[in-house]
């Protein structure tokens, strides 16, 4: 069976928590201890808090809302899924784009007597920049307003006008009620103008996401092993995680951003010799040549030509209180790699309510913005629409360390 990995995003109070309580519940996915525990405690409109199996953190239960990125797990006949639950809140923004960064599909939640609203508008298109492709509306608490095809259809325009913006090719929409059940894990009478699949009858039918060993190997050092043993004086070492691709013992590989060309004398996975390693898998690398290798930089395939630069066209979702202004200085990490970047220039900012680009001379928390960067020593990387491992970055406060700002790479020069 493949895997899927998705996110349920939406406003405050949408149902998210409760959705995939309800996806869990009725695919049989509880464990009986967890089953028992929540039985014991009735929700206020009488039945199970199904929320209860995402809401973990005591102030997400006292308060009501998802707070924390919290990841379930289940499997159907079919497929095994991923689910991400991502806060609603748009405090808890930086939490969301943390969660969507891996997904596959964005199960976006409206309620149904609201519609489409700003965080609407705010989770897809940070999905949309997150390389999210395929993407459900789920029209929630249809009860509430008497499952009314109208009001389903309404949402559903003001949403295409949304995704027609940001260019999303396949959005699905669904009227559903978590709390009740309908059209969540089967189809509901209740509804009985809507003749699509359920939303569990859809996740099972989505594409599978091209496996990452499709793409281009890339492989960045996080750490250089020199056991100084008697029985191993020669031994040197480069752990770290294979990003994308496929790596072989023979390849024939360039190390970045020196240049350098040699070939992979060995491969080790688990202190045991293998002939091939394939992402995501964590490995030791051996090369035959004595190459000058340092944390932070690239193992790629000789004949590949990853870009390696000091200067980088970046989307930035800011997630700081304070402002970002031209000239800042950070420190931008990009994997194992960690250098001092600047802002040379902010070139826009994008408009949650119009989704439209204007010109931007600073940007405020949760603002999304286009920025020039220059790094301190070139970076080996890849725009993030042609590979999503090499292509995201964070920027970090020189002094705290602190979290500023997620990045993707949108060109380099």
């Amino acid at each position: 069976m493949d895997l899927l990995r998705f996110i349920t995003c939406g406003s405050v109070d949408d149902g998210k928590s409760t959705l995939i309580g309800r996806l869990l519940y009725d695919s049989d996915s509880v464990s009986l201890d967890v089953l028992a525990a929540i039985e014991n405690r009735p929700a206020v409109h009488g039945g199970v808090d199904l929320a209860l199996l995402t809401d973990g953190l005591r102030a997400e239960r006292e308060q009501g809302i998802t707070i924390d990125v919290a990841h379930k797990y289940f499997t159907t006949p079919r497929r095994k899924f991923i689910i991400t639950d991502a806060p609603g809140h748009v405090q808890y923004t930086r939490n969301m784009v943390t969660g969507a960064s891996n997904a596959e599909l964005a199960i976006v939640l409206v309620d149904a007597r609201s519609g489409v609203i700003e965080q609407t508008r705010r989770h897809t298109l940070v999905a949309a920049l997150l390389g999210i492709r395929h993407f459900v509306l789920a029209v929630n608490k249809m009860d509430l307003v008497g499952n009314e095809q109208a009001v389903f259809e309404r949402i559903v325009a003001d949403y295409q006008a949304v995704t027609r913006k940001l260019n999303v090719a396949d959005a699905v929409a669904i009227p559903l009620s978590a709390l009740h059940g309908d059209n969540v894990v089967r189809r509901s009478a209740r509804l009985p103008w809507y003749a699509g699949p359920s939303l569990l009858e859809h996740l099972e039918s989505v594409p599978a996401a091209p496996n990452a060993t499709a793409d281009e190997p890339r492989f960045q050092v996080q750490y250089v092993i020199r056991p100084q043993q008697a029985e191993l004086p020669d031994y040197r070492g480069y752990a770290g995680r294979i990003q994308s691709g496929v790596y072989r013992k023979g390849d024939k590989v360039r190390v970045l951003p020196s240049g350098r060309e040699t070939e992979i004398e060995a491969l080790e996975v688990g202190q045991r010799e293998v002939e091939a390693a394939v992402a995501p898998q964590a490995v030791v690398i051996r090369l035959r040549d004595d190459v000058d290798v340092s944390r932070g930089d690239a193992i790629v395939p000789a004949p590949s030509r990853p870009t390696v630069t000091r200067a980088l066209e970046a989307t930035l979702c800011w997630m700081d209180e304070r402002p970002l202004l031209p000239g800042q200085k950070f420190l931008l990490q990009h994997h194992s790699a960690l250098v001092k970047a600047s802002v040379s220039a902010l070139l826009s900012k994008t408009s949650v309510e119009t989704l439209t680009r204007s010109a931007a001379d600073s940007a405020q928390l949760n603002d999304i913005v286009r920025v020039r960067l220059k790094t301190a020593v070139p970076l080996v990387a890849d725009p993030y629409r042609l590979n999503r491992a090499t292509g995201a970055f964070i920027l970090l406060d020189e002094q705290t360390g602190a979290t500023l700002a997620a990045g993707l790479i949108e060109s380099t020069e």
